[in-house]
């Protein structure tokens, strides 16, 4: 990746977290919702251009890339000012960008998915794509619904239910990596868990998101449950079988503040079947999910993505990643709801990604690489 697309990324992430603590800096009765633009900014504009560019293999925006990270900027900015009428239009030239990127690498009906002999990697690549093509037109058809047709009416089925569904392409692109460097040295057994793991967390995902529109609040945790089993063979599985590569020890801190996103939102989710259950009480919790799901989690997967050509680059430093779980785990769910820790949160935060984007490492003939299609 060239210095031209870091420094975008290096822009448009710590300002992502920004809008997520804007809430405490302005009046209230402001009344603009600073978490559309929060969530689109990271996981749409700077998610979305980075899935488009590792498919690509491109180290440079190419025209299509440069047109996803400019409209998806323009949705973000639109649907948060709630001008429904161009977003709509834009979500839709979006899904087509994503879908000619996905039929040319991979097909247009994804047949590889229930093909034993396609590595599993691939599999969450191509999805990754797919999910995301999906979530831009299904965001589109819920602002049709919700502000002209109202077919539906149904209080989970809004852009701000959907608009998280946005960072489901990042993990999966994440999930990607992450398979890649699990080596079948085991023959069968391995590569039959691969493929469990691959149908578990996208079918889990899938039906989670079901039971979410419809407030089945029992069958969430019965969901959370078995995804949360699912993450934890699949650390088991990376930290035992992958290779032993610079890039390990910084996505086994990723797959920590997976753990974590998975346990509290079952906490979450428990929480509001009881009885005296009040949003407000329990915000903290969703905010900390919130936080190491987007800025833990996600953050793994598209940095060592970003740099993925270019390692070593010492990412098992200890200090990196402690600092990284200060930031993520400590002084942002702080800082919403106090300025000193978010202003602390966005500083440390923009540091640790301008010192991983633009730390030198060594050109892809000298460092040791793994193959990521495997």
């Amino acid at each position: 990746m060239n210095i031209r697309l870091k420094v975008i990324l290096a822009v448009l992430m710590p300002l992502a977290l920004s809008f997520g603590f804007l809430h405490i800096f302005v009046p209230e009765n402001w009344g603009m919702n600073f978490e559309r633009l929060h969530i689109f900014l990271f996981n749409l504009c700077s998610g979305g251009t980075v899935i488009i560019c590792f498919t690509e293999e491109k180290s440079d925006l190419t025209i299509k890339s440069a047109l996803f990270l400019l409209l998806s900027i323009s949705y973000a900015i639109l649907a948060f000012l709630k001008l429904y009428v161009p977003a709509i239009v834009i979500s839709f030239i979006l899904a087509v960008i994503v879908e000619q990127i996905r039929i040319k690498h991979f097909s247009f009906f994804p047949k590889d998915f229930f093909k034993e002999n396609v590595p599993a990697s691939e599999k969450f690549h191509h999805a990754a794509l797919l999910c995301l093509s999906i979530g831009l037109v299904i965001s589109a058809m819920v602002i049709i619904n919700n502000e002209y047709l109202k077919i539906f009416n149904m209080e989970k089925l809004k852009l701000d239910t959907f608009f998280l569904g946005f960072s489901f392409p990042v993990s999966l692109i994440t999930m990607s990596v992450i398979f890649a460097l699990i080596k079948n040295n085991k023959g069968k057994l391995i590569i039959n868990l691969k493929n469990f793991g691959f149908w578990s967390v996208n079918l889990g995902v899938i039906i989670f998101f079901g039971f979410i529109i419809f407030e089945k609040l029992l069958f969430q945790v019965y969901i959370t449950v078995i995804l949360f089993a699912s993450v934890l063979m699949i650390f088991y599985l990376f930290y035992q079988y992958s290779e032993k590569v610079d890039q390990k020890l910084f996505l086994t801190s990723g797959m920590g503040f997976l753990l974590i996103a998975a346990v509290t939102g079952i906490m979450y989710i428990v929480f509001q079947i009881f009885p005296d259950y009040r949003s407000e009480d329990y915000s903290w919790l969703l905010r900390l999910h919130s936080f190491v799901s987007l800025y833990g989690w996600n953050f793994c997967g598209l940095v060592v993505i970003s740099r993925y050509g270019d390692f070593p680059l010492s990412l098992h430093s200890g200090k990196i990643i402690l600092l990284h779980w200060i930031t993520v785990v400590i002084l942002a769910p702080l800082g919403n709801y106090y300025q000193a820790p978010a202003i602390a949160a966005v500083v440390l935060y923009t540091f640790l990604l301008w010192m991983i984007l633009f730390r030198k490492g060594v050109s892809n003939s000298e460092a040791n690489v793994p193959s990521f299609h495997q």
